[in-house]
């Protein structure tokens, strides 16, 4: 019964003194973490976060941002729509670094030469920032997740605008180049991205939006200048990933798996080629698949909030029309504009080559033997109903 009632007033005045606008003092310390990729492709992009330190106060803090809502209502459908709101997070250190340590992340922390002005006024606006009726803000990937959080934060508190300069090794990139640097392009966590996200992740970043992944964070904080101060004081690494022997998965590879299934295509294309006859339920089948993901890229485009998956070129192989004439291939000789219809499509693959080569959109890897695949049966039937 002690134990509870001492465990009660511990959390009561826990909570109350979170609930007054706490003074820090002058020892104390603000940074930003910033912590290495992961194994999975949630955590393969990394994390950022604040961290607020003042041992007087028995403070040690860690906020950050992109925590998901699993309490929202139809949680599924808003994330599919791009319209669920994300959470701020507030933990311990101790917890923090114990969690990111044990999955083996590396975890960097860059002390800020802020004022104690500054740091009581950041401090104070992840508190606010964390009540129950201020902690839900709309996640938009490229422009406000758990990185550019940090960035637009630590602009909002301090007295003069931080002037971000190049880092050394800045080179210049698209959105789907600095994507490509977390994500194996031969992987089907790119194959997902590289189809679902459009033309727009084609141009070239601005420096500024580089921040948007938090390894570019830490190499923008690290040059960065307030007036005539650096913005960081100190940098060191609290855990340093440790390497593992991690085997290859190339034979499970989309190029893999994807290569073997369009060489099983083209044998059947072949012996349909030989025998003058079609396999029906192929041509149905491809049919299907290629309309399927032609109607969901249509519905991503024009009926989410994402910003990413416009001019989304995809359509040129995943054609939505398809779904439409599948009808026609039931039939042993097609309506004559069916002919027409093939050869559209034909066209198109040729369009999306083209729109390739002239860097319009870069295309998945993953789907260059299902392409080609596609333009031989496409061929083969416009042949086969002549």
């Amino acid at each position: 019964m002690r134990l509870k009632l001492s465990l009660s007033f511990f959390l009561f005045i826990s909570v109350f003194s979170f609930g007054q606008q706490l003074q820090l003092t002058e020892t104390a310390e603000v940074s930003v973490l910033t912590i290495g990729p992961g194994e999975s492709l949630n955590d393969a992009f990394g994390h950022n976060a604040f961290r607020v330190i003042d041992r007087n106060k028995g403070i040690d803090i860690v906020y950050g941002y992109g925590e998901y809502d699993f309490d929202a209502p139809n949680f599924y459908l808003k994330f599919a729509r791009g319209k669920l709101n994300y959470l701020i997070s507030r933990d311990s250190f101790s917890r923090f670094y114990n969690v990111y340590s044990y999955y083996n992340r590396t975890i960097q922390e860059q002390v800020l030469n802020l004022s104690l002005v500054e740091k009581q006024k950041l401090f104070d606006y992840l508190e606010n920032n964390y009540e129950p009726e201020n902690r839900r803000y709309l996640y938009d990937f490229f422009y406000d997740n758990c990185a550019t959080k940090i960035r637009d934060v630590s602009e909002t508190v301090t007295s003069s605008p931080i002037n971000f300069s190049l880092p050394e090794d800045f080179q210049q990139k698209t959105f789907r180049e600095l994507i490509h640097e977390h994500v194996n392009r031969n992987s089907w966590g790119s194959l997902g991205i590289d189809v679902a996200l459009g033309s727009i992740i084609d141009r070239d970043a601005e420096a500024y939006e580089y921040m948007f992944l938090p390894k570019y964070i830490h190499s923008f904080f690290d040059v960065a200048t307030i007036g005539d101060r650096d913005l960081v004081k100190s940098t060191s690494t609290l855990y340093e990933r440790k390497d593992r022997n991690t085997s290859s998965n190339f034979l499970l590879s989309p190029l893999v798996i994807i290569g073997l299934i369009a060489l099983l295509i083209l044998y059947i294309t072949y012996k349909d080629y030989k025998k003058n006859k079609r396999s029906q339920w192929l041509d149905v089948i491809l049919f299907s698949i290629t309309g399927i993901i032609g109607v969901l890229l249509l519905l991503l485009w024009f009926a989410t909030d994402h910003t990413a998956t416009a001019h989304n070129y995809n359509l040129l192989w995943a054609v939505p029309l398809n779904i439409i004439f599948i009808g026609q291939l039931f039939k042993k000789q097609p309506k004559k504009w069916f002919r027409s219809y093939l050869k559209f499509l034909i066209i198109m693959l040729c369009l999306m080559t083209l729109h390739w080569m002239v860097g319009v959109q870069v295309f998945a890897i993953g789907l260059i033997p299902f392409l080609i695949v596609l333009a031989v049966r496409y061929i083969y039937l416009l042949k086969y109903f002549k």
